[in-house]
């Protein structure tokens, strides 16, 4: 299937060894990266069921997860990228993972709150306001990948955490 005109070329060519190697194929967002448009967002809407799985950890050991989860998608980032050439290749987007996760700490359960999370860590992550761009610009390597996202995951679950506080005083 060819792709309409505007949508090539918006990013480089996603690797084979998406589909044969299991290390690309995590970084790549389990393959969601490979979409020829909005990778990004994808990405994050694969993370959902993820989410899902790990929301029921007790409050620390999420905590600990998702410390673990981002060292290690900066690693394989950063292993990913010298490998293929492309520092940060729009399809690698378990970086996305890492800042959805980070979004939802501490948030309620539900539907509703995940749709919030998800919109919420997406237009900062594109919008991408000071600090989330100059780090994204000046922070190398696999921890400047994956930060940019963290720090962007940070600001929508403050957004959910101020929500929150005044949901419960209304």
């Amino acid at each position: 299937m060819k792709l309409p005109k505007k949508y090539q070329n918006l990013t480089p060519p996603t690797p084979d060894a998406v589909w044969r190697n299991p290390l690309y194929f995590i970084g790549f967002g389990l393959g969601s990266g490979a979409m020829p448009f909005a990778p990004g967002t994808f990405g994050t809407l694969m993370a959902i069921p993820f989410y899902i799985l790990i929301h029921f950890l007790p409050f620390y050991f999420y905590l600990f997860f998702v410390l673990c989860f981002v060292i290690a998608s900066a690693w394989l980032c950063d292993y990913l990228s010298k490998k293929i050439q492309i520092h940060d290749h729009p399809g690698m987007c378990i970086d996305e993972f890492a800042g959805f996760f980070v979004t939802m700490i501490a948030a309620p359960f539900s539907f509703a709150w995940i749709l919030y999370g998800f919109i919420l860590f997406r237009v900062f992550d594109i919008w991408k306001p000071w600090p989330i761009r100059w780090l994204d610009k000046n922070v190398p390597g696999g921890i400047g990948m994956v930060l940019d996202d963290v720090v962007a995951g940070l600001f929508a679950m403050a957004i959910i955490q101020l929500t929150i506080i005044i949901l419960r005083h209304t």
